[in-house]
């Protein structure tokens, strides 16, 4: 029998959702300061109204549903799930103000695709949005990457009863110091050291290729901004393509793969132990699978002849490759030249490296290559079992961090999040192909959502039917929290009206 949510449920619920809300209204300082530097006005009162709303919203569920009570799995989950949402709709204000929006769905979309660390986008006239607005787009990304909840523990909500449980809630599960707030900022201060650093780095090369000091600094700052939390929004509608340097492609794949790599790799390497980098299952099956998913490609593209030299397939063919397999979706060709000129084998070994992804504990989405590497070995370790006596019990190790066992209740979750990725894959593919869309772009465009991605094949549109954005939104809603916390929301609802 299910439980019906008491009003005490409720309480804790709404007044842990009514702080995150808060947190929301303050992050809206950024891009207001923004315009006020630059005197953008009229963006400078769009974000005036978001960020009031958003302080209204917040302050009201605080007052009204004040508790001290301590959150449970249940409210955790919850509170993560429905945040996310509020989020959305909340971050979405200021963008559909900004005129560069057809519809308030459209800036909800790109705001789910912010926060989620998409990269698709539905924004009209990309390449005039006011520099507020630009600020904002890459700074929910950043804030995604990390997490909304990562966020609140790190500068508001320290100390705060609950808090491991939303942290998992927001598909996170590995602790890398002892207390989660203390985990929250070490995530935190490595994003910001990178942030620093990388802005540095990128907007030195932007100047040396001729752009003006103060947007070689903005643009160096949102491209880090996006490329460290895997997210694809780039301030020019010809994304990387439109910086047309070969030097800064190098760059931005660096930081890729600085932003796939699991938190907990980051500590291991800031604490000293370089050998983690090779011996840790993660980036040993990262390594494999970008080889292999680029195999695919390059086999692909030469059939198609589309790139007949090295440095040409290395900067179209293994930089999409790159950006796809880490979950970044930048691009240095245009969408459509996906279906036009890559053909079908390299679109699917592509549309494989988007499935994968990155790192556990990153900010980057997919299946996850931890879970791609415990899949090998728990197959290695049935067919050892089968190559041996009855009697005889193989046990699997496997390095992360540490010497660790594999066991069934981790077998049993990699076969559960794998298996729900897969059909997120096809739910997103039926949709496009309900549309007319072809099989290879909507799985390509479905996997891209769901694993949040941000490549295109040239499906996102603001001129694609309502519900397939209602899909998309879903997908990559539901992909950037695995799952898990969406599955209690929905149990959770199911409660209040079957409950007893």
């Amino acid at each position: 029998m299910i439980a019906k949510p008491t009003l005490k449920d409720t309480k804790i619920i709404l007044f842990n959702l009514g702080k995150l809300t808060i947190v929301l209204g303050i992050l809206m300082a950024i891009p207001l300061i923004t315009a006020i530097v630059f005197k953008e006005w009229e963006p400078a009162q769009d974000f005036l109204i978001g960020a009031m709303g958003s302080f209204i919203l917040g302050f009201i569920l605080v007052w009204l549903f004040y508790t001290r009570e301590d959150m449970k799995w249940l409210h955790g989950m919850v509170v993560v799930s429905v945040s996310w949402l509020v989020a959305m709709v909340l971050g979405a204000i200021p963008m559909y103000l900004s005129g560069h929006f057809k519809s308030f769905l459209d800036a909800c979309f790109d705001t789910m695709s912010g926060f989620a660390t998409t990269g698709l986008a539905l924004v009209d006239d990309m390449d005039h949005l006011a520099n507020s607005h630009n600020m904002w787009r890459h700074l929910i990304m950043f804030i995604g990457g990390q997490g909304i909840v990562v966020v609140a523990l790190t500068f508001l909500m320290s100390g705060a009863s609950g808090a491991f449980r939303m942290y998992v809630g927001e598909a996170r599960d590995e602790r890398i110091l002892p207390n989660v707030v203390q985990t929250a900022r070490f995530i935190w201060f490595v994003s910001i050291v990178y942030l620093v650093l990388g802005t540095l780095a990128l907007a030195i090369i932007m100047m040396l290729e001729g752009m003006p000091p103060v947007k070689s600094a903005l643009h160096g700052m949102w491209i880090f901004m996006t490329a460290f939390d895997t997210g694809g929004f780039a301030p020019q509608s010809q994304n990387i393509l439109y910086y047309h340097s070969f030097v800064f492609e190098i760059a931005t794949i660096v930081i890729m793969l600085l932003g796939a790599m699991n938190f907990k790799l980051h500590y291991a390497l800031w604490t000293g132990n370089k050998k983690e980098v090779y011996r840790n299952i993660e980036t040993v099956t990262l390594f494999i699978t970008v080889m292999l998913t680029f195999l695919v490609v390059c086999f692909g593209l030469s059939r198609a002849n589309v790139y007949p030299g090295a440095l040409s397939m290395f900067r179209k063919g293994f930089y999409q490759l790159a950006s796809g397999h880490t979950g970044t979706g930048f691009m240095t060709i245009h969408a459509r030249q996906f279906m036009s000129e890559w053909g079908g084998l390299a679109m699917v070994g592509l549309t494989v490296a988007m499935a994968f992804g990155g790192g556990a504990c990153s900010t980057t989405g997919g299946i996850k290559i931890l879970r791609i590497g415990l899949l090998y070995k728990t197959l290695r370790q049935d067919i050892k079992q089968l190559l041996v006596s009855e009697s005889t019990v193989i046990v699997q190790k496997f390095h992360h961090i540490k010497e660790l066992v594999l066991s069934d209740k981790q077998v049993r979750s990699v076969f559960l999040i794998t298996l729900s990725y897969l059909l997120l894959y096809v739910f997103g593919t039926l949709a496009g192909m309900f549309y007319g869309y072809p099989l290879v772009s909507s799985l390509f465009e479905s996997t891209s959502a769901a694993a949040n991605v941000g490549l295109s094949c040239g499906i996102t549109l603001p001129s694609m039917p309502a519900l397939l954005k209602i899909t998309y939104i879903i997908q990559m809603w539901v992909g950037r929290l695995e799952f898990m916390s969406v599955f209690v929301l929905a149990g959770f609802l199911v409660s209040i009206f079957k409950g007893r």
